[in-house]
């Protein structure tokens, strides 16, 4: 019984450390173009964040283009910003420039209406809430 309780305990200041522990890791990153919400990778605008499938991780490219980026709008990054940590930003078809969280670019779900949705999740099996 004892050992089960020293279990439970474990168990349990892991869970409230480890999320502690991540949320200090973001706020160090101070520019980070997006953060953690309730296990969930956001936007500036809290809003859920997703990756696509069909990107593949560090091809600095996007292949959400045209009509699927008008459903799925990019993150877009600004000339000014910078990569930072595991953010890096790739430069879409038309030129733009768009963040990437471990070389895959990171979308909005245009059908997600407020903070919190996650609508998007498992969309056509090749959508992804993104995770840290």
């Amino acid at each position: 019984m004892k050992s089960s309780i020293t279990s439970v305990v474990r168990k349990s200041v892991l869970g409230i450390c480890l999320p502690a522990f991540m949320l200090g890791a973001w706020a160090a990153m101070g520019d980070a173009p997006a953060k953690l919400t309730n296990g969930v990778l956001t936007g500036p605008n809290g809003m859920t964040l997703y990756t696509f499938d069909k990107d593949v991780a560090g091809s600095s490219k996007s292949v959400c283009n045209g009509p699927c980026a008008t459903n799925w709008p990019p993150l877009m990054a600004t000339e000014a910003d910078q990569a930072t940590g595991d953010f890096s930003i790739v430069t879409r078809d038309d030129g733009q420039k768009q963040w990437a969280l471990k070389g895959k670019p990171l979308y909005f779900w245009v059908k997600d209406s407020k903070p919190g949705d996650k609508t998007g999740d498992g969309f056509n099996k090749v959508w992804q809430v993104a995770s840290y």
